[in-house]
């Protein structure tokens, strides 16, 4: 097998360095040679430190008779596409590490490729075999739930918050200088990642085809060190998550930050590692752990991907030929129900608390358990709730900010059982 690889950046140049460094144990489990040739990159002037042909333009890689299979690792969503859908029209094998492209245009994709295999073990989870595991080795289960901690750097500073007793600003800040944070951290401390990275998981596990902009995506920027001792008063660790949840025929999908109880393994999952459960009717729940990003742990999931290409299992992309759970639909945001964390800032004065007792109570939500917290003209009312639909939380929200006593606009985080 001779590859062409469009993007060598740090996970590009990772494939490059493990295929020749471990050549004679991938050729031994891939049945050939599996060669990189020729690579794509941006600027042939900066300096990269791999044994391959460098080229700034797709079309002589693309173009090349000898080349069989395309490793795509370039990122975004428009350009990626062109090259996917050019690679796939040249009759080329794709590899792709991808989860934006994918989490748009995955199923437009599996049409236009056909019988060309796809790979895109690497999209989801960096090193965690999460795509094999739910496409192969789980195939015998309906999935009734996919809870995943997908986004590292979230993970990481949610983690410094808990532990450390340190603010998010100061979390964050810690997590740009090493690394682990981009200058214009939004994409991912915005759940943007994440949510792409479960969209793909989705598709999967239940067939569904949704969009960013179909499912509840929350990030992290607003929890505070308020949330960290309601969590460590109560027993939770606080992280962002992911969950896919099959009810009868509906599906829910959505990102946000939850809490999760300290006997949860999930909550055990810490700095920026990831951390997958799967829960299937045969097999019941699954856990998945290690490194979600690195050069090293991603390129390993891309050569996984041209292994098992060469072995031409000649399985469809995401795993099947033909809707495979019949009338599933995604669930509305509005309809989802969960235990629910408030935080509200109010006047220190008699009554408030039935006020917010009152209208929580007419939108239907109960108390679970409360935390008080005065300062000298003020407090802070921290709550948990039993289970709630989200519309009447939303209304609740609403109704809660515009009382003259609520100081500031009032915060909700959901809980996880």
């Amino acid at each position: 097998m001779r590859i062409g690889i469009v993007g060598v950046g740090v996970v590009g140049s990772s494939v490059v360095r493990i295929l020749q460094q471990n050549k004679e144990v991938i050729a031994a489990r891939a049945g050939e040679e599996i060669i990189p040739v020729k690579g794509v990159v941006r600027s042939l002037g900066k300096q990269r430190n791999v044994d391959i042909s460098l080229y700034s333009d797709i079309e002589s890689v693309l173009n090349d008779d000898s080349i069989d299979t395309i490793v795509e690792l370039m990122g975004g969503v428009d350009e990626a596409f062109i090259v996917a859908k050019k690679t796939l029209g040249a009759k080329k094998r794709l590899v792709t590490a991808n989860k934006a492209l994918l989490a748009y245009h995955r199923y437009e994709l599996q049409e236009i490729a056909g019988e060309i295999p796809i790979g895109f073990e690497a999209s989801v989870a960096g090193g965690i075999p999460i795509i094999k595991a739910l496409r192969d080795g789980l195939g015998a289960n309906h999935i009734l739930e996919i809870s995943g901690i997908l986004n590292g750097t979230c993970n990481y500073i949610l983690t410094k918050m808990l532990y450390e007793n340190i603010d998010y600003a100061t979390a964050l800040q810690e997590a740009q200088h090493l690394g682990y944070a981009e200058a214009d951290p939004v994409f991912d401390v915005g759940g943007i990642d994440a949510a792409h990275k479960l969209l793909i998981l989705a598709s999967l596990a239940y067939g569904i085809d949704a969009k960013p902009d179909d499912i509840l995506i929350e990030g992290i920027t607003k929890i505070s060190n308020d949330e960290i001792a309601f969590a460590r008063e109560f027993g939770y660790s606080i992280k962002l998550l992911g969950i896919a949840k099959r009810q009868n025929n509906q599906v829910e999908l959505r990102i946000h930050p939850a809490f999760i109880k300290n006997a949860e393994m999930l909550s055990r999952v810490d700095g920026v590692m990831n951390g997958i459960s799967v829960v299937g009717d045969c097999v019941g729940e699954t856990m998945f752990y290690g490194a979600g990003a690195g050069g090293d742990a991603t390129a390993s999931a891309v050569i996984s991907d041209l292994i098992e290409i060469a072995r031409s299992k000649g399985a469809p992309m995401l795993g099947f030929k033909k809707p495979f759970e019949s009338g599933l639909y995604l669930r509305s945001q509005e309809e989802i129900q969960s235990r629910y964390y408030l935080k509200a800032e109010v006047a220190d004065k008699t009554g408030v608390l039935a006020q917010i007792a009152k209208i929580l109570s007419e939108e239907d939500i109960s108390i679970n358990s409360l935390l008080q917290q005065n300062g000298m003209n003020d407090a802070k009312i921290l709550l948990s709730t039993h289970y709630a639909l989200e519309k009447n939380i939303k209304c609740a929200l609403k109704r809660l900010g515009e009382l003259p006593v609520v100081l500031s606009e009032p915060l909700m985080i959901r809980i996880k059982d």
